[in-house]
C-alpha cells in the first residue's frame, strides 16, 4: 500500500506541475498573451487541496494496480441476496459456474475446472472436502479475481485465481441482522439468517458474522440410456426415473478480534467456522423398451453426508524503521466429512441388493506465512515471503453386502492416511519506472510431498517442485486521459490431489463403461503451465470501463481420466496424457448512463463475452477441448436507483456442444441461460426488504455423454433434472 500511495503522490503532483508549468522543458518559455479572464480572480489554493484529496481517494486496484485484479465489493456480493458464493461468482466476468442437476457446481475461469481455477480463502487453499457452496456471501468482505498468477499466491492456478476474504472491516457500533425466505417452483424451500456485530472498545475491535440457512427439497429427474450395434440397429432403449427428497443445512462463523499495540503494531486473531449436512432419499424405477432389463429395475438409495470445517489464525504486523512492514502470520485448521450410503432393492427382487458403505475423513493441519516488505526508493517497493504447511489426513471405509463384510479379511474396513508437506519460497518487486510505466517481478519455488499408507495398497511417495517466474507490465499510454495496457509471463501448474495418487478402487453398483469403478495412480505427475496474458483498458469517466483481454497457456503433462476394462470391470483412472493448448478472448464494458446522456437516470450497465479455444494433442480432433471447456459464455446486467427503491437484472449465457474425451468417450455440454433480477426497498436507513428471482427462464438442467463400447456399441446417456423457478426474500433491520 506504501507504494500504490507513493505512485498516487508520484502522479498527483506530476499532474499539479503539468498544470502549473504546461510547456514542454525543451521549449523556450514564452510570454503569455493577456487576455480579459486574467483579470478574473484565481482559484482558492484551498480548493485544489480538496480536489488533490479527492483523487487519493479514488484509487481503483483494478486500474491503478499492476499486477491484473478484479475486486468484488461486499456491495455487488450481497446485491441479490445470493444463499450461496457459487450463485455470486456466476455474474463476475470470465467465471462460469457449471452444474449437471442444478445443486453446487464447479467454479471455473476461461471455461477450466476447479482444478485449474484457483480457489482460496483468505489467501489460503481450504482442506480436502470443503464445500464451496455452503459459504454464505455475508461473511464475505470482497472477492478478489486474478487472471495471472502473482508470486504472494500459489501458482497452482493456471486458469486464474479466486479469492476469497473473509469480512475484515470493523464498523462501530454496526448491528445487522438478515432473515429471508426461499422458495422454488419444483418444491425446493428454506429459511435463511445472518448475523452481523461489531464495535470498538478503545485499541481493541470486534467484529462476529454469522449465517445459516436449511433447505428441504423434492424433485424428480429422468435419465435416457440407449445403444446401437456397429450398423445403426437400437440395441437397448432405457429410461431411469428418479424421485428424490432430501435437505440441506448449513452454518457460517467468522469471528475477529484486533489490538492496535503500543508500539503500532496490530495483532489479529480470525477463526472461520463451517457445518453443514446433506440427506437424501431417492428412489430409482428403471424401464426397458429394447434389450435386456437394467440389473436393478427398483433401487433406493439413501445419503447421508456431514462436513466440518475450521480454522483460526493469529496474524502479527510489526513495523519497522525506514517504511519497512513485517507480516506473519500462523493459522490452524481442520475438517470432517463423512458419508453414509445405503443402496438397497425391495423384497423378492430378482438380483438382490443391500448395499451398506460408511465414509470418515478427518483433515488437520498447520500453516504458517510471512512476508517482508519495504520501499527501497520512491516508487520501488521490494517483498520476500515464505508459506509452508504441513496436513494430514485419515479415512476409513466399511462396506457391508446384507449385513456381511464385503472384505472379511478387513474387520474394521479399509483405512488410509495421506500427509502432505509444502513449502514454498518467494520474492516480489513491484517497481514504477515511470509515472505511467510500472513493472511487476516475481519469482516462487514451491515444493509439495506426499506420503499415503493404507492396509489395500503399498505404501507410495510422491515429490515434485515447480520454480514460478512472473512477470507483469502496466503501461498508461500517453496522451491518453484514462487509455492502459497490461501484459503478462507466467508460469503455473496444476498438482495432482491426494485423492488422485491413492490406488484404492471406488466401486460402482452397476458397473458399465458409463458408470465405470474409480481408482488413483500414484505416479500422476504435476501438469505444467507456460502462459501469456495482454490486455487492453479504456477509462473515460467514474465508474466506466472498455477493456479487451487476450490469453494463452500451453500445458504439458496434461492429465485425463482413462475409462478401460480390466478383464472384471470398467475402471477410470487419471493418467499424463500428451500436451493441451488453451486460448481465450474476452470484452467487457461497464458504465453508468450518464457517461453517455447527460442528465440520463441512474442506471448502470455491465456486458462482458468470453471465448475460449483449447485442443489437446492425445485425443483425436475434433472437439478434443481441455477439461470439458466452456467455449463462449456471456454476462449481462442493469441496475437503476430511483428513491428508496433499487432493482436490477443479470442474464448469463453458456453456450454448449460437443467435447471428445478420448477415442471412445464424449460428452456433451447443453446451453445455459440464466435470468435473474432483484428488487430493494428501503423503509428508513435501518429496514429494508430485499427480494429476488433466480432461473427466472424456468430452464431444467440437462446432460449428455456417450461411450463406444466393444461387444456393446455405442452408449448413448442423457438426463434431465427440473429446478424450476427460485423466488427469495428477505428482511434486513439495522440496530
Amino acid at each position: 500500500m506504501s507504494f500504490r500511495l507513493t505512485s498516487i503522490r508520484l502522479t498527483l503532483l506530476a499532474a499539479a506541475l503539468a498544470s502549473t508549468f504546461p510547456l514542454h522543458a525543451q521549449e523556450a518559455p514564452q510570454q503569455p498573451i493577456a487576455k480579459a479572464d486574467d483579470a478574473k480572480p484565481q482559484p482558492d489554493p484551498a480548493m485544489q487541496r480538496v480536489e488533490v484529496k479527492g483523487s487519493a481517494q479514488a484509487y481503483d486496484p483494478r486500474r491503478d494496480d499492476t499486477a491484473t485484479k478484479i475486486v468484488v465489493s461486499q456491495e455487488e456480493i450481497v446485491k441479490y441476496g445470493d444463499t450461496s458464493v457459487t450463485d455470486v461468482l456466476k455474474r463476475v466476468p470470465g467465471i462460469t459456474v457449471n452444474s449437471s442437476n442444478g445443486r453446487g457446481g464447479e467454479i471455473r475461469m476461461r471455461g477450466l475446472g476447479a482444478g485449474y481455477t484457483q480457489i482460496l480463502i483468505n489467501g489460503e487453499r481450504a482442506p480436502a472436502g470443503f464445500s464451496i457452496e455452503s459459504l454464505a456471501p455475508d461473511v464475505i468482505e470482497r472477492i478478489e479475481v486474478l487472471r495471472a498468477a502473482s508470486a504472494e499466491f500459489s501458482t497452482q492456478s493456471v486458469a486464474g485465481t479466486i479469492n476469497i476474504v473473509l469480512k475484515k472491516a470493523i464498523r462501530s457500533g454496526q448491528r445487522e441482522v438478515k432473515v429471508g425466505m426461499r422458495r422454488t417452483s419444483s418444491g425446493m424451500r428454506g429459511p435463511n439468517v445472518n448475523l452481523q456485530l461489531s464495535d470498538k472498545v478503545g485499541k481493541m475491535s470486534y467484529s462476529i458474522s454469522g449465517s445459516g440457512a436449511q433447505e428441504r427439497f423434492e424433485r424428480s429427474g429422468i435419465v435416457f440410456e440407449d445403444a446401437f450395434d456397429g450398423a445403426g440397429l437400437q440395441t437397448q432403449a432405457r429410461s431411469t426415473v428418479g424421485a428424490e427428497d432430501g435437505s440441506f443445512t448449513f452454518f457460517n462463523l467468522a469471528p475477529r478480534l484486533n489490538w492496535n499495540l503500543e508500539n503500532g503494531d496490530t495483532l489479529t486473531s480470525q477463526s472461520f467456522l463451517n457445518a453443514g449436512r446433506f440427506k437424501t432419499r431417492t428412489n430409482e424405477t428403471a424401464s426397458t423398451g429394447i434389450g435386456a432389463p437394467a440389473f436393478y429395475p427398483d433401487l433406493a438409495l439413501a445419503n447421508d453426508m456431514k462436513n466440518s470445517f475450521y480454522r483460526t489464525e493469529l496474524n502479527w504486523v510489526h513495523k519497522m524503521d525506514a517504511g519497512a512492514k513485517l507480516d506473519m502470520k500462523l493459522g490452524v485448521q481442520g475438517g470432517r466429512n463423512d458419508s453414509t450410503q445405503r443402496r438397497i432393492t425391495p423384497a423378492g427382487a430378482v438380483r438382490p441388493l443391500d448395499n451398506l458403505i460408511v465414509s470418515e475423513g478427518e483433515d488437520r493441519g498447520v500453516t504458517s506465512t510471512g512476508k517482508y516488505s519495504k520501499t527501497i526508493f520512491a516508487g520501488h517497493a521490494l517483498g520476500v515471503g515464505w508459506d509452508g504447511g504441513y496436513n494430514t489426513r485419515d479415512d476409513t471405509r466399511y462396506e457391508t453386502e446384507a449385513g456381511l463384510p464385503v472384505f472379511p479379511g478387513l474387520p474394521n474396513g479399509e483405512a488410509f492416511e495421506a500427509q502432505v508437506s509444502r513449502l514454498a519460497l518467494y520474492a516480489q518487486d513491484e517497481w514504477s519506472l515511470t509515472p505511467r510505466l510500472s513493472v511487476y517481478l516475481g519469482a516462487r519455488w514451491e515444493g509439495i510431498r506426499t506420503r499415503t499408507s493404507g492396509n489395500t495398497f503399498d505404501t507410495g511417495r510422491s515429490r515434485s517442485s515447480v520454480w514460478s517466474p512472473v512477470l507483469q507490465t502496466l503501461w498508461k499510454i500517453p496522451e491518453t486521459k484514462g487509455d492502459q495496457v497490461r501484459f503478462a509471463v507466467t508460469r503455473t501448474y496444476k498438482a495432482p490431489n491426494v485423492s488422485s495418487l491413492i490406488p484404492r478402487r471406488q466401486t460402482s453398483v452397476d458397473n458399465r463403461s458409463t458408470d465405470p469403478d474409480y481408482q488413483g495412480n500414484p505416479n500422476l505427475q504435476p501438469e505444467l503451465a507456460l502462459g501469456f496474458d495482454a490486455s487492453y483498458e479504456h477509462y473515460w469517466a467514474e465508474g466506466a470501463l472498455l477493456s479487451a483481454s487476450a490469453s494463452m497457456r500451453r500445458i504439458d503433462g496434461y492429465t485425463r481420466y482413462l475409462i478401460d476394462f480390466d478383464g472384471a470391470r470398467w475402471v477410470a483412472m487419471p493418467m499424463n496424457a500428451g500436451q493441451a493448448v488453451t486460448k481465450s478472448l474476452e470484452l467487457e464494458a461497464k458504465f453508468p448512463l450518464k457517461a453517455v446522456f447527460e442528465g440520463a437516470p441512474a442506471i448502470d450497465l455491465r456486458a462482458s463475452v468470453s471465448r475460449n479455444w483449447s485442443e489437446v494433442d492425445g485425443v483425436p480432433g475434433p472437439d478434443n477441448r481441455l477439461d470439458g471447456q466452456t467455449p463462449l459464455s456471456a454476462n449481462f446486467g442493469i441496475d437503476y436507483k430511483v428513491g428508496a427503491v433499487s432493482t436490477g437484472a443479470s442474464f448469463a449465457y453458456k453456450e454448449g456442444g460437443l467435447v471428445r474425451l478420448s477415442e471412445r468417450q464424449t460428452s456433451y455440454i447443453e446451453t445455459r441461460r440464466d435470468l435473474e433480477a432483484y428488487v430493494l426497498y428501503k423503509f428508513s436507513p435501518r429496514l429494508q426488504l430485499r427480494v429476488a428471482g433466480q432461473n427466472l427462464l424456468n430452464q431444467d438442467f440437462r446432460s449428455r455423454s456417450s461411450y463406444l463400447e466393444e461387444g456393446r456399441g455405442l452408449v448413448l446417456r442423457s438426463g434431465s433434472y427440473p429446478v424450476g423457478v427460485t423466488l427469495r426474500a428477505t428482511v434486513e433491520a439495522k440496530f
